[in-house]
């Protein structure tokens, strides 16, 4: 595949069955999702629809018409001083990883929530042993913001989150624009 092969665009509720199965077998096989049970397509809608009326990016990746990947920004935390940041989430299906397409969704969505005011993006990595993930992160120029220690517990074994931090924009050097 070439990156001119593939595209990048909002996640309409027709691309959520294709989204669905990605997150499905995440959860499943790894540990990038502290969920257990995969969630059904009512679920993964309705989860869509409140980051989308929220005003949050949700894209899809997509390639010969199927959806290989997918990101979204969602709120970090309900308080309102937390508002001008946000959560980030990537996944992409195991059959078309180390391709570029997580980078590529993760720079748009970069671009996108600059546009939207944001100022600061926090992901959060389920499981320190997954390396490939923090490098990824950190190779978009997030840095290692903590560890919270064995909070979690699937697949036999227990596992930490750790959190990684980007600055968007000016980040904290100036107010934000929006109230």
């Amino acid at each position: 595949m070439t990156s001119s092969d593939l595209v990048i665009r909002f996640c309409e509720e027709g691309d959520l069955e294709q989204v669905t199965a990605i997150y499905g077998r995440s959860v499943l096989e790894e540990t990038a999702s502290f969920e257990l049970t995969p969630p059904d397509l009512a679920e993964i809608t309705r989860r869509r629809a409140a980051i989308v009326e929220k005003g949050y990016p949700y894209l899809v990746a997509e390639t010969d018409g199927q959806i290989v990947g997918y990101a979204y920004a969602a709120t970090y935390r309900s308080r309102p001083a937390y508002r001008h940041t946000v959560e980030t989430t990537v996944y992409v299906d195991p059959d078309a990883q180390r391709g570029g397409i997580g980078r590529t969704l993760m720079d748009r969505l970069v671009e996108e929530c600059e546009t939207h005011g944001f100022r600061q993006m926090i992901a959060v990595i389920g499981d320190s042993a997954h390396i490939p993930s923090i490098e990824f992160h950190k190779a978009l120029g997030f840095t290692y913001a903590g560890n919270l220690v064995s909070v979690g517990y699937k697949h036999g074994k227990w596992l930490d989150s750790v959190f990684l931090q980007r600055a968007l924009g000016p980040g904290d050097t100036a107010p934000p624009e929006r109230a």
